[in-house]
C-alpha cells in the first residue's frame, strides 16, 4: 500500500516511505520500554515480598520449615535403606508433607490426624472388601468392589455436606475417598495389595509426624494463641475508633495524635472486627486439635471467643453507622452539638473504657474487680444524654422569635411559624440519631461485658487483687441500676 496526496494544480503524488527508515528505532524503543517495564514489576514484587517478609518474619520461618521437611523426606529417596524400605511409595511422604504443613499447630495437626484417619479406615476397609470379592470368585469380584466404591464414596461425600462434620473432618472424608478408591481399584490388578497398603500408610505416618515435630518444636506458631491476640486487637481497635468518631463529629481537640493517615487508620479499625469473622472461626476450629500450651488448658472454651467476637461485630456495625453520621451531608448547627456535646463525649469515654477493661481482662486473665463499676458509671452517662436530649425541643423554642399566635386572618404568620419548627426539626434529626446510635452502641457493648464474664467462668480465670479491699473502695459510690437503660 502507498499513500497519496493531492497537489494544488490537482495532481496526486506518492508519498516516500520515510517512516519506513525509523521502525528499527521504534522497534529498539519499544523493546527497551518491555525491558525496563519488566523489571520494574519484578523490583516492585520483591518490594512487596521483602515489606510482607519484614512485617511478619514467622512467614519466613515457616517457609524454611516446609523446606526443611520436604528435604528430610526427600532422604526416602537419596538413601537407598530407606528407599529398599518403603519402595516407590517413598513419593506419599513428599506428597502428604506438601499437603499437611500448614502455618499453624492446630491447621497441622487437624489436617494430620484426618489424614491419618482417613487413611487407615479407608485402607483397612478396602483390603477387607477386596478379600471378600476374592472369595466370591473372578465373576463377581468386579462387581463388589465396583459397588462398595459407589455406596462408601456416595456416602462419604454426603458426610461432606453436615456441617459438623465438614469443619472439623472435611478433610479426612476427602482422603477416604481417595484412598478407598485408590486400594479398591488397584487390588484388582495388584496381586500383593496388602504389602503396597502398608506401605502407603507407613509412608503417610511419616510425612505427617515429620511435619507436627517440626512445627511444634521449631518457632511453633499456635492457633488458639493467634486467636486470643486477635480478639483482644480487635477491642482495643473497637474503643479508637468509637472515641474518634465521637471526637470528630464534635471536632474536639483531643481527637488522635499524629499524622493524617495515623488517625484515619484507627478511626477505620472498626472495619478489622467486621472482616476477621471467617479467620475467628477457621482459627477456633484449629485451636480445639491443640494440646495446652501456655496459659490454655486443653478443653480450653474457643467456642467463647467466636462468641465474643459476635458480639463485638455487633458493636462495630453501629460504629460503622456512627462514623456515617460523622461523614453526612446533613450539618447540625454549632449551638445545638454544644447542648450535647459533653454528655455525648462522657458517654463516648466511659463506653471505650469499658472496652479496654474487657480488652485488659482477656490480656491478663484475671477477672476485672472495676467491669461493674464502669458499666454503671457508662448507663448512667446515658441516662444523663436521655434527659439532655428531652431538653432538646425546649431549646428551640427559647431560640425562635416570639411570633404572633396562629389566626386565619394572618395566614403569613403560620406559614412563618411551620417553616420554623421545620428547621429546628431538621437540626434535631442529626443529632437524636447520633444519640441513638450511642445508645444502642452502649446496650450492645453490655452484650460484650456478658460474653467476656462467660469466659472468665468457663476459662476460670483468676481473681485480680483482694476482692474485699475492692469493695470497701467501692461501697461509698452509688452506681445505677445497669437495667435503667432505655431506648430513645
Amino acid at each position: 500500500m502507498e499513500w497519496r496526496i493531492k497537489m494544488a494544480d490537482g495532481s496526486s503524488e506518492a508519498l516516500a516511505p520515510t517512516e519506513a527508515r525509523g521502525c528499527p528505532g521504534i522497534a529498539c524503543l519499544a523493546l527497551k520500554g518491555l525491558v525496563v517495564g519488566f523489571v520494574m514489576k519484578v523490583w516492585n514484587f520483591l518490594n512487596k515480598a521483602w515489606d510482607l517478609g519484614h512485617s511478619d518474619p514467622r512467614k519466613v520461618i515457616h517457609c524454611l520449615k516446609v523446606g526443611m521437611a520436604l528435604t528430610v523426606v526427600s532422604l526416602f529417596y537419596y538413601l537407598r535403606p530407606l528407599y529398599e524400605g518403603v519402595g516407590g511409595n517413598a513419593m506419599w511422604a513428599v506428597m502428604t508433607v506438601v499437603v499437611v504443613f500448614e502455618n499453624t499447630i492446630g491447621a497441622t495437626l487437624c489436617k494430620s490426624i484426618n489424614r491419618i484417619c482417613g487413611t487407615f479406615l479407608a485402607g483397612f476397609l478396602a483390603i477387607g472388601i477386596h478379600w471378600i470379592a476374592n472369595r466370591s470368585g473372578k465373576e463377581f469380584e468386579p462387581f463388589i468392589t465396583g459397588i462398595s466404591v459407589f455406596l462408601l464414596a456416595s456416602a462419604a461425600t454426603f458426610s461432606r455436606f453436615i456441617p459438623s462434620v465438614k469443619t472439623r473432618f472435611d478433610y479426612g472424608a476427602m482422603i477416604f475417598i481417595l484412598t478407598f478408591s485408590l486400594v479398591s481399584v488397584s487390588g484388582y490388578r495388584v496381586d500383593q495389595l496388602f504389602h503396597m497398603a502398608s506401605q502407603r500408610m507407613s509412608t503417610i505416618v511419616i510425612g505427617t509426624s515429620l511435619c507436627v515435630v517440626i512445627t511444634m518444636f521449631i518457632c511453633p506458631i499456635w492457633a488458639g494463641e493467634e486467636l486470643y491476640m486477635l480478639i483482644t486487637r480487635n477491642m482495643d481497635k473497637l474503643a479508637n475508633s468509637l472515641d474518634g468518631c465521637v471526637a470528630d463529629y464534635f471536632n474536639d481537640s483531643g481527637g488522635f495524635a499524629g499524622s493524617d493517615k495515623e488517625s484515619d487508620k484507627k478511626l477505620l479499625g472498626y472495619k478489622c472486627v467486621l472482616g476477621s469473622k471467617g479467620a475467628e472461626e477457621s482459627m477456633a476450629n484449629f485451636a480445639r486439635w491443640e494440646p495446652a500450651h501456655g496459659r490454655f488448658n486443653f478443653r480450653h472454651p474457643w467456642k467463647q471467643y467466636l462468641k465474643i467476637g459476635a458480639s463485638m461485630r455487633d458493636c462495630a456495625y453501629c460504629i460503622e453507622a456512627l462514623n456515617g453520621c460523622v461523614s453526612s451531608e446533613n450539618k447540625v448547627s454549632e449551638l445545638t452539638k454544644k447542648h450535647i456535646s459533653n454528655i455525648a463525649m462522657k458517654v463516648s469515654s466511659d463506653s471505650s473504657t469499658v472496652i479496654k477493661e474487657l480488652a485488659k481482662t482477656m490480656k491478663t486473665m484475671k477477672k476485672s474487680t472495676a467491669i461493674d463499676l464502669l458499666v454503671g458509671e457508662m448507663n448512667y452517662a446515658v441516662l444523663e444524654l436521655q434527659e439532655d436530649l428531652k431538653s432538646l425541643p425546649n431549646l428551640f423554642i427559647n431560640r425562635q422569635p416570639q411570633l404572633p399566635q396562629e389566626s386565619d386572618d394572618c395566614p403569613e404568620n403560620n406559614n412563618t411559624k411551620a417553616e420554623a419548627e421545620a428547621v429546628a426539626l431538621m437540626d434535631i434529626i442529626p443529632l437524636v440519631t447520633l444519640a441513638s446510635l450511642l445508645i444502642e452502641i452502649v446496650a450492645r457493648i453490655e452484650g460484650m461485658v456478658g460474653a467476656v464474664e462467660e469466659l472468665a467462668e468457663l476459662a476460670e480465670f483468676k481473681a485480680a487483687g483482694d476482692r474485699k479491699a475492692n469493695q470497701n473502695q467501692t461501697t461509698n459510690k452509688v452506681v445505677p441500676d445497669q437495667h435503667a437503660l432505655r431506648r430513645v
